[in-house]
């Protein structure tokens, strides 16, 4: 299936890392559906953006059965994600039960939808955007968890969905240059610095990196990989960093 055919929804297409993939599956050729709670600045003919929040079970579900009426979607990008950060102590379980909703409940949701259309092609590529806590950082308990969640998950898929074209892929990025990342760790500062040293490439990530990453699991070609987990984190994740 060429990119021209494929429909890809994407979730968290706004900014970020979102938005640097969605600007590549443009690129491709593809036709993409992003699902945002925030409105995005860019545009295109092939681009269809829509605001939502993806926690909202009921809301995710009605989107889902609309789109999947309008169009057959062959790729799903789950990227949308918060990070709740907080010690063991202070952490609250309305927080984990958010993190749940949206990294794992959202994902469920999504693909039950794009599921007829992916078999009936038989063709579909899914990738999901862990991240490198999920082997672990503090201040992370439920985003870890949840995070670490999607690769099992993951695997899972890959396993039921192989024999019918589907492929099941996970990204899993490490620092990364966003808004969200800023709102931990500002801009500029002499934390960021000593984050960036940290790593083994000596750099802080930016969307383009992972997005790359992404759009080869997303690649029609790469059928013979599947239920595989890419760290994209400058070599952070075969050593410690700490935020």
């Amino acid at each position: 299936m060429t990119a021209s055919r494929q429909v890809a929804l994407v979730t968290g297409g706004s900014a970020g890392i979102g938005r640097a993939i969605v600007e590549q599956l443009l690129e491709q050729g593809h036709k993409v559906l992003s699902l945002d709670l925030q409105p995005g600045t860019l545009t295109h003919a092939r681009l269809h953006a829509f605001e939502i929040d993806l926690t909202d079970r009921a809301a995710t579900a009605k989107l889902i059965a609309e789109l999947a009426q309008r169009f057959a979607i062959t790729t799903l990008v789950h990227n949308a994600g918060v990070i709740r950060p907080a010690l063991l102590a202070d952490v609250r379980l309305d927080d984990l039960d958010a993190l749940v909703n949206l990294h794992l409940g959202c994902a469920i949701q999504l693909l039950q939808g794009a599921l007829p259309a992916m078999r009936a092609a038989r063709f579909g590529r899914i990738v999901l955007l862990s991240s490198r806590a999920a082997l672990g950082v503090v201040t992370r308990t439920s985003y870890s968890a949840t995070k670490a969640a999607m690769l099992g998950m993951a695997r899972t898929w890959a396993l039921e969905l192989a024999a019918d074209g589907i492929t099941v892929n996970v990204v899993a990025p490490g620092p990364i240059r966003t808004d969200m990342f800023h709102a931990v760790v500002p801009a500029g500062s002499e934390r960021e610095r000593a984050l960036a040293a940290a790593i083994p490439v000596k750099r802080l990530g930016e969307g383009a990196d992972v997005a790359r990453a992404v759009l080869f699991f997303a690649d029609p070609a790469n059928s013979f990989v599947t239920g595989q987990v890419l760290y994209v984190c400058g070599g952070s994740s075969i050593g410690s960093i700490s935020l």
